[in-house]
């Protein structure tokens, strides 16, 4: 049987200190259980790396559809460094689903062509509750966390590069 990786395990040596930045976070209501898990994971993960909790932008937008105007919108009023993008999104019955998957992809891609900061894609698109639950904190860690590691990363490259 194939072992099942944490996706959240990385090197502490290799995140760079979040001392001075400024990042903000957009989570969805809808399915609250797994976003709000996620968005534990981003704020503990930013403060563990240094980052202020005042300098932590915490928002909630209705559903995954919306997290890209709410990203946008904190790019053009807060003077973030990085907006994380966090959602959750379950196959359904439906064809909603890979409408929803794809408009949030393609509305979180253009966001990071338009604004000169990171947008980091934390939207789980899974097929059942289960695999949320695993990604939300559960055996395949949380991709909150892995999302504040990506934004810290993505902050300190553009330093590196100005």
């Amino acid at each position: 049987m194939e072992k099942k990786k944490n996706l959240s395990d990385h090197d502490p040596a290799s995140v760079p200190s979040g001392e001075g930045t400024t990042v903000g976070i957009v989570v969805s209501e809808w399915n609250a259980e797994i976003t709000e898990a996620l968005a534990r994971g981003a704020v503990d993960t930013l403060k563990r790396y240094g980052v202020e909790e005042k300098d932590i932008l915490l928002k909630h937008v209705p559903g995954s559809f919306e997290l890209t105007m709410g990203a946008q919108w904190m790019a053009e009023y807060s003077g973030v460094e990085a907006v994380i993008c966090l959602g959750c999104v379950i196959q359904g019955e439906t064809p909603h689903f890979r409408y929803i998957c794809e408009s949030v992809t393609h509305g979180i891609t253009e966001l990071n062509m338009k604004y000169n900061i990171p947008f980091v894609f934390g939207v789980l698109t899974v097929d059942n509750m289960d695999q949320a639950l695993a990604r939300a904190g559960g055996r395949h860690g949380n991709k909150g966390e892995e999302a504040a590691v990506t934004a810290l990363k993505m902050i300190a490259l553009k330093r590196d590069l100005l």
